[in-house]
C-alpha cells in the first residue's frame, strides 16, 4: 500500500515522499521526479496503475525541495539546478534504492538525465517525459543572465507572501498555467496549498524563490556532453502537443541510444495519457 513518508537530508532539510512497497522483494526501485512548480501529485494517476498491476517494484514519488510538503531550502539558497542532482543523490543513498529506474517529468527529467550521466553504474534505466537535454544557452548570454537573476532576487526580497483568494481560484490559476482540467490539476493544487487559521486564508506551500531566475546555465556543449554520457536503457516520452523545441531534429538526432515515443497530450502528457505512458514505462522496466 501507499505510505506518506519524510526523509531527513540534514538537520534543516527534509524530503517528503510517497512509497509503495511490494509483497515480494523489490526487483527495481522506480523513482518519480516531478517538474518545476509541480509536486509528487503530478504522478497521481500512476498510483492506481502501480497498485493494480502489482509489479515487484518499490516505488518512490518525491516532492523536490521547495515543492509540495518538502521543506524549503535555507535563506541563502536559490534552488540551483545542480543542487537538485545532489539532493537526488542523497535520497537514493538514504533509501538504499535497488537497481533504480529514474522517471522524470520536465525539470525532473533533466535532473534524472544528469544523475544518470554521472552515475550510470548506479542506474538501471532512465525515462524522461517532456524533457531531455538540460537547459542550456550560449555563453554570450552570461552577463544578461547574471543581471536578470540578481534583479529577480531583489524583487523577491521586496515582495510579500500573498493570500490566495480561495482554493477554487488556486485551481483555476493552475489550470491556466498547465492547460489541464479541474479534476486533473486538483490533486497537485491540494498538495501545494495550506490553510492558515491565524489569517483565515489559503497560501501556496511552495517556496517563492523557485521563481527567481537561474544565475547560471550550462552551455550547449555542456548539455550535449552530459546526454552523450547517458548509457543506461533510455526512454524519452514526448506529448504530441507538447513543447515544440523538444521535438526539434537537432536534439532528437543526438539521442542515438534513446527510444523516443509520442503520446497524446501537451507538456503534462503523462496526466493526459497516463496508461500509454505507464505502458511504455512497464515495457522498459521489463526489458532491463
Amino acid at each position: 500500500m501507499w505510505q506518506h513518508k519524510e526523509l531527513a537530508l540534514s538537520q534543516h532539510q527534509s524530503i517528503a515522499y510517497l512509497e509503495w512497497l511490494p509483497q515480494q522483494p523489490a526487483v527495481h526501485t522506480l523513482v518519480f521526479i516531478h517538474g518545476w512548480m509541480d509536486n509528487l501529485a503530478s504522478f497521481h494517476p500512476f498510483q492506481s496503475l502501480i497498485a493494480e498491476h502489482g509489479e515487484n517494484w518499490r516505488v518512490i514519488m518525491l516532492d523536490l525541495p521547495g515543492h509540495g510538503h518538502s521543506s524549503h531550502k535555507s535563506d541563502s539558497n536559490y534552488y540551483h539546478f545542480f543542487d537538485y542532482i545532489d539532493d537526488l543523490a542523497q535520497v537514493l543513498d538514504k533509501i538504499q534504492a535497488v537497481k533504480p529506474v529514474l522517471i522524470g517529468h520536465s525539470l525532473g527529467a533533466l535532473i534524472a538525465s544528469c544523475y544518470s550521466a554521472c552515475f550510470s553504474e548506479s542506474v538501471a534505466g532512465l525515462v524522461q517525459i517532456e524533457g531531455h537535454f538540460p537547459i542550456a544557452e550560449d555563453d554570450s548570454h552570461v552577463v544578461a543572465r547574471l543581471k536578470s537573476s540578481i534583479q529577480s532576487r531583489k524583487q523577491w526580497r521586496s515582495s510579500e507572501t500573498k493570500k490566495l483568494p480561495s482554493f477554487e481560484m488556486a485551481v483555476q490559476m493552475r489550470m491556466r498555467a498547465t492547460k489541464l482540467d479541474c479534476d486533473t490539476v486538483s490533486p497537485i493544487v491540494e498538495r501545494d496549498v495550506i490553510w492558515r487559521s491565524d489569517t483565515q486564508a489559503w497560501y501556496w506551500r511552495h517556496d517563492r524563490r523557485l521563481k527567481c531566475e537561474s544565475i547560471y546555465r550550462m552551455t550547449p556543449q555542456h548539455s550535449k556532453q552530459l546526454m552523450a554520457s547517458v548509457t543506461v536503457p533510455h526512454l524519452v516520452i514526448l506529448g504530441r502537443q507538447g513543447y515544440r523545441q523538444l521535438q526539434q531534429t537537432q536534439y532528437l538526432e543526438l539521442l542515438t541510444r534513446a527510444n523516443i515515443v509520442y503520446v497524446d497530450g501537451d507538456h503534462h502528457c503523462h496526466l493526459e495519457s497516463p496508461w500509454p505512458v505507464f505502458e511504455q514505462i512497464l515495457t522498459l522496466v521489463n526489458k532491463i
